[in-house]
């Protein structure tokens, strides 16, 4: 388990969906505030593209402070492991030479900039970088990421509304603290509810 996940915009409507959704959620801080502002901390998930093209939005606020050499980084890392296209739903952690935040979680919402809305692509972003972040954690214990901060994930050229954001990144929060112990079809349909409905009404299909 994490020590501390942050969610983390300027907006206060959306830290209100965030509290919303959160709400009985360990270790959650909710920070209205802007990247540029926050305090030291392991790790910063950025919402990207499929591309690593990190020219505008959250991802030029953080290229603005780690310098172009990190976008290189990245698109490497996208042209060696992904052959140059990084799938929705794939994550990976790159270091970025920073003790007050040493990591960068890359986990891109959309291929292309453009509207997400309705889709599931923030639950899946946001649930492949806590595997990406338990996975660097397992393989380097003596450099664990305990504190991660996430924006308001496809809220921006993504278009998704705030509170269906937040509903998909908590959905992805409380599967990743209570893994399954079965692997069946009842537990695929209470997976596939979680994610696709809010409560009773279907919102993704």
């Amino acid at each position: 388990m994490l020590e501390d996940l942050w969610l983390v915009h300027p907006d206060e409507a959306m830290g209100d969906a965030f509290r919303q959704r959160f709400a009985g959620l360990p270790n959650v801080r909710v920070v209205r505030g802007r990247f540029e502002d926050l305090e030291p901390h392991d790790c910063f998930v950025t919402a990207g593209n499929a591309f690593g093209l990190m020219t505008a939005g959250i991802d030029a606020a953080v290229i603005r402070r780690f310098g172009e050499p990190l976008m290189r980084d990245v698109q490497h890392r996208i042209m060696d492991q992904y052959f140059g296209e990084q799938p929705v739903g794939t994550a990976f952690i790159l270091p970025t030479g920073d003790p007050s935040l040493p990591f960068l979680a890359h986990a891109p919402t959309m291929r292309v900039p453009g509207s997400i809305e309705g889709t599931d692509k923030v639950y899946a972003a946001t649930w492949a970088a806590f595997l990406a972040i338990q996975a660097h954690n397992q393989q380097n214990p003596g450099q664990r990421i305990e504190v991660v901060a996430f924006p308001a994930m496809g809220t921006g050229f993504g278009g998704m509304p705030f509170t269906e954001a937040a509903r998909q990144m908590a959905v992805a929060y409380r599967h990743f603290l209570e893994p399954p112990h079965r692997l069946d079809w009842e537990f695929v349909a209470e997976r596939q509810r979680a994610i696709c409905y809010d409560g009773r009404r279907q919102v993704i299909g």
